[in-house]
């Protein structure tokens, strides 16, 4: 078997309403997709994390590293194309469009042995997994605290106990919406903040101390990502866990983040760290540093699927009759293709969600929905 043809699928909506992060306005929703076709008619499907032109150009160029090989040498290909473009590449779209190429060759291989990624990968510690509803961006324009407020309260409503809201954007309206969330979802709901580096350390340890009172289970990305020795200082400083790693790309970043000791939760993303291949490696890194796993997700349900199979394998730490599974992330926003892109959506019930056990990643492209979004 040889892989005769590699290609990006880009996909777009223009926002009616856009929403912003602490640094940034989303006006549209954009995704790159990789497929991966054989010579035998099997088709893997891969995602990258990050601006969907910039992987689709990397992409692009690694192709012709790849067409006529193996697809069955998934980590003989990843080393070859990544030492190829390594010395510009350590981070970024180099790892991001990667990630997108691995992911489709473990398609490939699941649907070649007639198994399911996280059997080929060692097999499953668990096919359901609780998942925490992301949303709570400011939409453009408006008032952040009520609408925020409102939003967690019908996740909470829909069966998530978990979710996670945005901040970033002033330390007393930060501190406002968070008390109104934790008023609108109650006590026992599990309760996230994530700032998309929206701070600098100082500020940061005021915002940890003062929303630690609402029972904060993890403080997402304060700082910038190359801030490590503030990482550090917000970690000592302030009660509540602190998390990062969406963008720390390749074992070797979320190695320096681990010996640094600078987060409690530490979280590659599949589409982004270097695919399934480079993820499954951070689960060593991550249990030689007794430091907990709980994945980033962003992106289609292609993105959703390599998610899940990736939490499937991530063994309980430590061991024990009352071990915890990690947190999903599942994403809120608005964003049409996410599910319609695939022939059978993967949703929640109750807030947890099943882990596909077809072949592969276990989910069937629907190629109308890729026309019907593919950028005008």
């Amino acid at each position: 078997m040889r892989i005769t043809e590699i290609t990006t699928h880009l996909l777009n909506h223009d926002l009616d309403a856009p929403f912003q992060s602490s640094f940034s306005t989303f006006y549209t929703r954009t995704h790159c997709l990789v497929e991966i076709v054989c010579e035998d008619g099997t088709i893997g499907w891969g995602e990258c994390l990050g601006p969907a032109d910039i992987n689709a150009a990397v992409v692009k160029s690694m192709a012709k590293m790849i067409i006529g090989r193996n697809p069955l040498n998934i980590e003989p290909i990843w080393l070859d194309v990544y030492n190829q473009y390594r010395d510009q590449g350590q981070r970024g779209p180099i790892h991001t469009a990667l990630s997108g190429i691995d992911i489709a060759l473990w398609d490939i291989t699941g649907k070649h042995f007639n198994s399911p990624i996280y059997q080929l990968m060692g097999g499953a510690y668990r096919t359901e997994i609780p998942a925490y509803a992301t949303g709570g961006f400011r939409p453009e324009g408006k008032d952040h605290t009520n609408h925020c407020a409102a939003e967690m309260a019908g996740y909470v409503a829909e069966g998530f106990r978990a979710v996670k809201i945005k901040i970033g954007y002033g330390i007393e309206s930060d501190i406002a919406t968070i008390r109104a969330v934790r008023e609108a979802i109650g006590p026992d709901v599990a309760f996230m903040i994530d700032a998309n580096h929206g701070y600098d350390a100082l500020d940061a340890i005021e915002i940890g101390r003062r929303a630690a009172q609402y029972s904060i289970d993890w403080f997402e990305e304060p700082v910038v990502p190359e801030a490590l020795s503030s990482y550090q200082s917000i970690r000592r400083a302030q009660p509540i866990p602190v998390a990062g790693g969406e963008t720390w790309h390749g074992r070797w970043a979320i190695a320096q983040a681990l010996d640094a000791r600078a987060v409690d939760i530490i979280q590659p993303d599949v589409c982004g760290v270097g695919g399934l291949s480079e993820a499954r490696k951070i689960i060593t890194l991550a249990d030689t540093h007794h430091v907990r796993l709980v994945p980033h997700v962003w992106g289609t349900t292609v993105a959703l699927a390599a998610g899940l199979h990736f939490h499937a394998i991530i063994p309980p730490a430590p061991p024990s009759h009352e071990a915890r599974s990690p947190y999903l992330e599942f994403d809120r926003t608005h964003n049409p293709f996410r599910q319609a892109i695939i022939s059978k959506p993967i949703e929640h019930v109750n807030g947890m969600v099943t882990v596909p056990d077809g072949p592969g990643l276990g989910i069937d492209i629907n190629r109308s929905a890729l026309e019907e979004f593919a950028p005008k």
